[in-house]
């Protein structure tokens, strides 16, 4: 059955996009939620809250609701949603509208059920249809799902890493790992206070991170301003990239072992496919310097960026929306 009408989520820990049906992509913003202490009552939501974060406005919480792509406030999070939702101008004529939801490959049943109840309290009677994140992302990059061709992905978002051998749109073997570049923000930022005793916020070390990644280009240090520890005043640093490539190094180590591992167990049958249409980077992550060159030489095999890795993701559940390809693997309405 086709499904022609509805929304495509893709529920990320650092980014929510929503795509509607016949009008694209409406909504990518930060999956953050201003909340005054007072009243609770909400105060922004997306961009606007997101803008606030480690700021301490009097009287504000700033509520980022997913941890390491796991819902841990279910309200903050189908708050976030409702006003999404509210700001995409679903159609209310839909009768039994359908949306796809993107989840990592081990997501447990408790965290499906949380999604699943989070999307269908947006409006009743909507179908909720979960789709593994690495399966969405081969459909963005390009693979024809319906084809059975092999494919071999790495989506590396906020939260989590999702490594996945693919057949078409099934997956063949796939991980999970709970860590991403909020995970090496936060190894930047302690990397930074132990070296130079200076704090900074995630920002600043995602720009670290973003700027000087693995040490493999030109640039061998970048400014970055943050509060000295010790004098509690603000001030500007010269951060080497060898210190941010150190912090950030057991994640890499992490990433690329589990892709070796993968590849060490996938079928032979898929050998040629996967080397031919090479491996393909996904997600923000993808975009960290060096990182496509560092899992090339310790894969063996040419791997490659897809275009625009920020949206890879949403793409593809919007094609499996457009084209009604995806699995029931949880409804709700």
């Amino acid at each position: 059955m086709r499904l022609r009408s509805g929304v495509a989520i893709d529920l990320g820990t650092v980014n929510t996009l929503v795509y509607v049906a016949g009008r694209g992509i409406v909504i990518d913003e930060p999956t953050a939620i201003a909340i005054s202490r007072e009243t609770g009552e909400v105060v922004s939501v997306g961009q606007a809250a997101d803008a606030l974060t480690g700021k301490e406005p009097h009287g504000i919480d700033v509520v980022h609701p997913l941890r390491a792509g796991v819902i841990a406030d279910l309200d903050a999070t189908v708050a976030i949603l409702q006003v999404f939702v509210r700001r995409a101008r679903l159609s209310r004529r839909l009768a039994r509208p359908v949306a796809i939801v993107c989840l990592p490959v081990e997501a447990t049943v408790v965290e499906q059920r949380s999604v699943v109840a989070a999307v269908a309290a947006l409006r009743p009677r909507c179908a909720v249809r979960l789709v593994e994140e690495p399966v969405a992302a081969a459909a963005g990059s390009g693979f024809e799902l319906l084809a059975g061709s092999g494919a071999f992905v790495v989506d590396i978002g906020g939260g989590t890493t999702d490594i996945a051998v693919l057949a078409g749109g099934h997956l063949v073997r796939a991980r999970s790992l709970r860590l991403g570049g909020d995970a090496m923000d936060d190894a930047v930022a302690r990397a930074v206070k132990s070296e130079h005793g200076l704090l900074i916020g995630r920002n600043a070390a995602r720009n670290l991170k973003m700027t000087l990644g693995l040490a493999a280009g030109e640039l061998t240090e970048a400014e970055t301003v943050g509060i000295d520890a010790a004098g509690r005043t603000p001030r500007s640093e010269r951060v080497s990239a060898r210190l941010v490539a150190a912090a950030i190094e057991p994640a890499v180590a992490s990433i690329t072992a589990t892709v070796r591992e993968m590849l060490s167990d996938m079928p032979p049958n898929l050998a040629e496919e996967v080397v031919r249409s090479k491996i393909r980077l996904s997600g923000g992550g993808a975009l960290l310097p060096g990182l496509a060159y560092r899992i090339e030489a310790d894969a063996d095999i040419a791997t490659t960026v897809v275009d625009d890795p920020l949206r890879c993701v949403i793409r593809g559940a919007a094609q499996i929306l457009e084209r009604g390809t995806a699995r029931a693997g949880s409804t709700a309405g």
